[in-house]
Parts: C-alpha cells; structure tokens; sequence
C-alpha cells in the first residue's frame, strides 16, 4: 500500500512559495490513486482573484514533449528516419554540409549545433546569455509582433553555430524546434500545429490543451508577470503576447490535469510504441538556457531525486510564466505545477542570478511532492 498524500504539508509548501514572490501558484500530484490539486496566491494582482488549479496556462518549452511525439509518430509510419540528414528533408531551411551533418535526432536532442535564434529577434537580447548587457525592452516593443517561423529559422542557422552536429554537451535551441515543426509540415502536407493538434493533443483526450490563435487566452486563466533579473520592478503582466516567436517550440497552453494525463500515458507506452519511449529516455548533456547542465533526451529531460528515484518530465517558461511536470519512472508519482512569475533573480556585480527565497520555496515543494516512497 501507498503512503497517503499529506495534503496539509502540500498546502502549506504551495502558500510558502506563494509568500516567498511568486504572486499565484497552483498545482496536481498524483500517488498511485490519489490526487491533490491545490493552489495559493492570486491569478490578478489588481484585482485579487485567487488562482485555482484548473485554471490554463502557458506551459512553454513542455510544448517539445508534444512536438517531439509528433515526430515519433510519423517515424512510426515509415515516414521519417531519426537519423537520416535534415538535409534530405529541408534542403533549402539547413543546406549545404551541414544540412548533411544534422540529423532529425540531433534537433530533437538538441545537438545539432544550430544557435537559438532569440537574442537576434529581440534586439534588446542580443547579449543574451550574458543577462546582464540585456533589457527587457524588446519584450514591451514586440509583444504584439508575429513572426514567420522560416524568418526565426534564418536567424538561427545563420547565427555562429554553438558546436559541432552530434557535440556533447549540447546546447538548447528553439531553432532545434521551428525546424521540426516545418519538417512536420513539409512531410504531411499539414500545418505543424494543426497536426500535434490532430495527432497527438485530441487521440490522447486533452481537453484544454492547445495553441493559442491570438496573443489572449480564451479560457480562465492567471495574468503572468515577468521579472527580467530584477529590470522590471514591480513585475509586468505579460499575459498578452504573441506566441508566434516560439510556435511548436514553447507556445502550448494546458492544465496541471491535462499535463499529467498526458505524461504518464507517454510514459506508460500508450501514446507511441514502448521502443519509441526508450528513444526519447536515451539522455545526453544539454546546456540549458540558464546555463545549466541537464539530462535531454529526445524532448524529455531526466532528473534524478535524491533518495527517490528517477523521474521524466520537462520544465518550460514564457515571459512571466513557468511550468513544470515530472513522472516517476514507476508511473506511481507525477506533479504538474505552474507559476505566474519568471527571472524572478537579481544580478549580482558579474552579471550572475543570486538566490532569492522562490528558489528554496519551489525546491522544497518540489522534494515534497517527489517524495513517494514504498
């Protein structure tokens, strides 16, 4: 038999990391056949509305995991080769040697060597990784702003490569994405997010999963308020954006429900083959934006907890907003959590993030929610 959930201690870490900053947290764990669903804080900090955990919300970079299994799918059908060039493909988007080199399985595990094409998209990030010689500027002046994937595409190849195809460690790049969604498309005959929609979102019965048609959120919703390292004081909404600059890469809206229904049916084999799911759990070393070493597969990350075990998931982040969901490798313990609030860290002299008490607060509600044991 299964520990039963301390719903109390849950409750109270969510509230902890909601008066640590974050202005509205809310979240759905699993343990074998119990559930908890829980929230504090504010999805409106004018109008004080409280979050709720149903609410929809950006889930960022959680879009590759839904991505990456369209992909798989078609491999499934004979459609596609994870390790056939990308060249053969899009001779025209990655050409010459290196459309040769790239591999499909390189852009899904994010060691192709292509540069993430934001910092030449946004003006006022162009020094981006090095945060500090950056403002938030840009994400004011191009909220509204639609982009043409094959333009993001363009700035990303032509950008200086960041290693050589197949390098270890990769380096995490949206261009990885874009590229994937329009090999989607270029195979089919069917927009990219037409096709996850169609053949990955509805056969695994998400109903509150999507992409957004406009830069508002249709259904309920938190307001999402970006910190930028501390250069937006107080915190702005950004709530209202045009997904276009991230598309199939980051621009998905779910659940907390929808996203564990979603995981642990993957994981159990239930949404592509077995062989396919072991695929996406053959890991290397990614570079991640924060300039952290992650575990990446293709479009799962692996994290080990200490003590627990091993869990498969993925994080994402927009401006202002933030997600993440885990499974046990056992299937018998999955967390969905959302925040509204990002780069909520300040800059020290050198440029580096400094720990602030979110930090803490999201690490313990995250061990407590993990912590299944036998």
């Amino acid at each position: 038999m299964s520990t039963p959930l301390d719903t109390d201690r849950l409750t109270a870490a969510l509230t902890d990391l909601h008066r640590a900053g974050v202005p509205g947290a809310f979240a759905e764990v699993r343990q074998d056949e119990q559930v908890w669903r829980g929230s504090s804080g504010v999805a409106d900090l004018d109008s004080g509305t409280p979050v709720q955990p149903e609410l929809v919300h950006r889930v960022g970079s959680i879009t590759k995991t839904f991505t990456a299994v369209a992909v798989l799918r078609q491999v499934e059908r004979g459609q596609l080769d994870l390790d056939t060039p990308v060249g053969h493909y899009l001779p025209d988007l990655v050409p010459g040697e290196r459309g040769q080199a790239v591999t499909v399985r390189m852009l899904i595990n994010h060691t192709s060597g292509l540069a993430e094409y934001l910092p030449y998209a946004y003006p006022s990030l162009r020094a981006f990784p090095v945060i500090a010689r950056t403002t938030p500027e840009s994400l004011e002046t191009e909220r509204l702003r639609h982009f043409d994937p094959l333009e993001l595409i363009k700035l990303g190849v032509e950008a200086p490569a960041t290693g050589a195809p197949g390098g270890r460690p990769g380096v995490y790049s949206n261009t990885n994405y874009l590229l994937l969604g329009q090999l989607l498309e270029r195979i089919t005959g069917i927009g990219a997010e037409e096709l996850i929609t169609k053949d990955v979102i509805e056969p695994s019965g998400l109903r509150h999963t999507g992409f957004p048609q406009g830069p508002q959120l249709s259904e309920p919703h938190s307001r999402l308020y970006e910190s930028w390292f501390g250069m937006l004081e107080p915190a702005r909404d950004f709530s209202v954006f045009d997904m276009s600059w991230v598309g199939v890469s980051a621009a998905l809206v779910s659940t907390m429900s929808d996203l564990n229904d979603f995981f642990g049916r993957l994981l159990a084999g239930r949404i592509v083959e077995p062989s396919a799911v072991a695929e996406m759990k053959r890991t290397g070393p990614v570079v991640s934006f924060e300039q952290s070493m992650i575990e990446y597969g293709l479009g799962l990350h692996r994290k080990e907890v200490p003590g627990i075990g091993t869990f498969w998931g993925h994080d994402g982040s927009v401006w202002g907003g933030g997600a993440i969901v885990l499974c046990s490798a056992d299937g018998r313990c999955q967390l969905a959590l959302a925040v509204n609030r990002q780069r909520w860290n300040t800059l020290d002299a050198a440029g580096r993030p400094q720990p602030h008490p979110i930090d803490s607060a999201l690490d313990s509600f995250l061990k407590l929610a993990t912590g299944i044991r036998p």
